[in-house]
């Protein structure tokens, strides 16, 4: 079967394809969650504005695929299009699944808890406090660790940082086991600009320092997304003992998880689902003691991340699921609110070339009839 494609812009490619064989157990030396995405229903009306339907099947079988890799389940977060089509029920049910399916193989899950289940616009601090602690209930219940993401209501009404403190630091004293605190950049959500009361991150740093001085102890730790590797490091020497960073820097993240004589970032990464066949054995390599071979193993993906995270970054989504269907995770490439629609051609084209450059397409022959019918419906032939 042939494995040629044309991609947009004329240039004929030959798909390789890969052994991207599981095997690999969770990693030692770090804790290493890839973000997931969703699979959405192809036949039902998973249109912009319509509440998401999801192929069950495909979506949980898509978690097991990460387990199997070494990897733990980072649920319901920005990457399964919270905020961009993944309506609350949805997202209730999507937590409540895959906790059960991480039970049933021994997988670690943690699952984002946010406030959009309030309705668009205004929403007081007390309305926010009470969306957290529903969803914060909801997770618990379903026995996955909570993940306490930003909030798109709180950068709204807060005020200051004092409106930041108030908020986290009443979730804080009502939990009783560890959670995960989530600092989002506005480069993945233009409505986060300003989070933690500051548009300078150095000033947004200092409240969340603070913030975690009275409250480390029920925090396991905090997911950076600034895309800044300089800062996060800083900021993750001067985090209190015991409270891990989990890097969210989708284009530095080798160097970060590599770390250096002061410390390392753990993961929560919404490329290791993208990549999971790679990460899972540059884990296992870097649990061995080589830190060289881990290298080897995972700079090779950088190009790939660098382009999928590209701006306008909020769209990598689009560029996810495109992968999981050349992978063959997924018979179509439909995203719930329309958002396979997110990037053209020519980007996914390029995302073609670094996939399989990167060692990641199982099926040379799949991955290259499933391009060539996608292109053809660009008018690329």
């Amino acid at each position: 079967m042939s494995t040629s494609v044309v991609l947009p812009g004329g240039e004929r490619y030959a798909v390789r394809g890969a052994d991207v064989s599981p095997g690999s157990a969770p990693s030692q030396a770090r804790v290493a969650y890839a973000a997931a995405h969703v699979v959405a229903d192809p036949l039902a009306d998973n249109v912009p504005g319509a509440p998401a339907s999801l192929d069950w099947d495909a979506t949980l079988a898509f978690r097991h695929h990460l387990w199997r890799h070494g990897l733990g389940v980072a649920e319901a977060m920005d990457t399964a299009q919270r905020g961009m089509g993944l309506d609350y029920p949805a997202v209730r049910a999507l937590v409540r699944r895959s906790a059960a399916e991480a039970a049933s193989v021994g997988g670690r899950i943690v699952a984002g808890v946010a406030t959009d289940q309030l309705p668009p616009g205004p929403a007081s601090l007390a309305e926010v406090r009470d969306a957290y602690r529903e969803q914060l209930a909801d997770v618990v219940s379903a026995g996955a660790v909570p993940v306490l993401m930003c909030s798109r209501h709180l950068a709204a009404a807060a005020r200051g940082p004092e409106d930041y403190l108030s908020v986290y630091a009443t979730l804080l004293s009502e939990v009783d086991s560890p959670v995960l605190l989530h600092w989002l950049g506005a480069m993945f959500d233009p409505d986060l600009a300003g989070y933690w009361g500051s548009s300078s991150v150095e000033s947004a740093a200092e409240t969340l320092l603070a913030l975690l001085k009275d409250h480390a102890d029920v925090v396991d730790g905090v997911k950076m997304s600034l895309l800044d590797a300089d800062f996060e490091v800083a900021l993750r020497r001067r985090l209190p003992a015991g409270v891990r960073m989990y890097t969210g820097d989708d284009f530095d993240y080798p160097s970060l998880i590599a770390g250096d004589s002061h410390g390392h970032s753990d993961a929560l990464l919404g490329v290791f689902a993208a990549i999971a066949p790679v990460a899972g054995r540059a884990l296992a390599t870097l649990d061995s003691g080589d830190t060289a071979g881990f290298r080897a193993l995972l700079d090779p993906t950088v190009p790939l991340a660098r382009h999928l995270f590209g701006t306008p970054t909020q769209y990598y989504k689009t560029g996810i699921v495109f992968l999981s269907w050349l992978a063959g995770h997924q018979d179509h490439f439909t995203m719930v609110g329309g958002l396979q629609s997110g990037r053209s051609p020519v980007h996914l084209g390029r995302l073609l070339v670094l996939a399989d450059e990167a060692g990641l397409l199982p099926d040379a022959s799949l991955a290259a009839a499933r391009a060539r019918a996608f292109f053809a419906t660009c008018g690329v032939c």
